[in-house]
């Protein structure tokens, strides 16, 4: 197949998977061939209690991943890099690190090259304060590192990627059969609307109905969907308007429209297409082009890390010896933990006290502790 026709195929099977979790693990090989990479894994960290869970994964051997989250989650020095990009932005370790110095680094010596990975390339697709849902695809020395390729590759992916991730959590179903879309999503707290491509309603469940007899946020029109923002408006009609087309057409718009109810409190819209694939009989069914996901949105406030290191202009790798610093003390100790050379640590830390003011490893301590939420648990 040319590539226009892979991409077609996964991008269909990876909104399948939106309503049918059991799918990822047919989904997720195909979806690290076609970036091209031997394994891949959805997964979450949080940056806070540096701990985290996998989803599904594909390519990894169980003891390996195990081991991953039991030791190696704490010392891996892309984590820090991985939180401060940018939603969908792909990352690979040389945009956070020397790939020397990734290499003398515990976490490659001790967990990649055993399994022979070089490098991955990791987006996030949603985070909070302190957490981050993430998709990786690792590179194996056969295919040697990252390269542009590989990232126009993920960049293709990554919106249907997020959009279905960011679906499945809303809905949170174990199954769905897509001809029964309706009787399976009717109990869930979230709003949930199937419209056609003009966004004309012919599906709600009961708490869409609750939401548009409420009117705070959405309201029907001569059966229309609307919005009270014209943005927001503009954006939803546009999304289901490309739904009609197919997965592909869809692409990044309206992957997360934002709403604010008549009081302010915000909300977001997620959107579905049901024009292909399984969710294809949900879609004949009803006459409808999309689903329209609607449900309050968390509080987008930034981490005590990502304060600091803005504030005082940090490279990741100088806030990962900073973190270090305030959880295992001195330069031997830290150098330890992170695997890398002490003049390695003694060159950060001459920087952070250039950057901070600092003039002792102390004077960090507090500057850290100035901060009320603690960043290493």
């Amino acid at each position: 197949m040319s590539e226009a026709e892979q991409l077609s195929a996964l991008i269909g099977e990876i909104y399948d998977a939106a309503l049918d979790p059991a799918l990822w693990p047919q989904v997720l090989p195909k979806s690290a061939q076609f970036v091209g990479g031997r394994a891949a894994s959805l997964f979450s960290k949080d940056a806070a209690s540096k701990s985290g869970d996998v989803a599904y994964d594909c390519g990894i051997d169980p003891y390996y991943r195990q081991l991953y989250f039991d030791k190696y989650i704490k010392l891996d020095p892309l984590t820090i890099g991985h939180f401060f990009a940018e939603v969908e932005q792909p990352v690979a370790v040389a945009d956070i690190m020397s790939y020397d110095e990734f290499l003398e680094t515990r976490a490659y010596q001790e967990w990649g090259r055993p399994q022979g990975l070089v490098d991955v390339l990791n987006v996030a697709l949603d985070k909070t304060a302190t957490s981050a849902a993430m998709y990786c695809v690792f590179r194996h020395a056969r295919d040697g590192r990252v390269d542009e390729q590989m990232r126009r590759r993920m960049r293709l992916i990554v919106p249907h990627l997020r959009r279905a991730v960011l679906i499945g959590k809303v809905i949170d179903l174990k199954t769905a059969e897509a001809d029964s879309l309706a009787d399976s999503v009717d109990g869930i707290s979230a709003a949930m609307f199937l419209v056609d491509a003009s966004t004309r309603i012919v599906y709600a469940n009961a708490s869409g109905h609750a939401m548009l007899a409420q009117g705070s946020v959405l309201r029907a029109v001569g059966g229309k969907l609307l919005t009270k923002d014209a943005s927001a408006e503009q954006a939803l009609n546009e999304v289901c308007a490309m739904a009609e087309r197919g997965d592909a057409a869809v692409g990044a718009k309206g992957i997360a429209i934002p709403l604010t109810a008549i009081e302010g409190t915000r909300y977001v819209a997620h959107v579905l297409p049901l024009t292909s694939g399984a969710r294809r009989r949900a879609g004949a069914t009803y006459a409808a082009a999309a689903a329209v996901f609607v449900h309050k949105a968390a509080l987008d406030t930034p981490s005590p890390q990502e304060v600091i290191a803005k504030l005082y202009k940090l490279t990741p790798t100088e806030l990962r010896v900073l973190l270090a610093i305030m959880q295992v003390g001195g330069v031997s100790e830290v150098a330890e933990t992170l695997g890398i050379a002490e003049s390695t640590v003694r060159t950060h830390l001459l920087r952070l006290f250039a950057k901070t003011g600092a003039k002792r490893q102390s004077d960090l301590i507090k500057l850290v502790a100035s901060y009320t939420s603690p960043l290493v648990s």
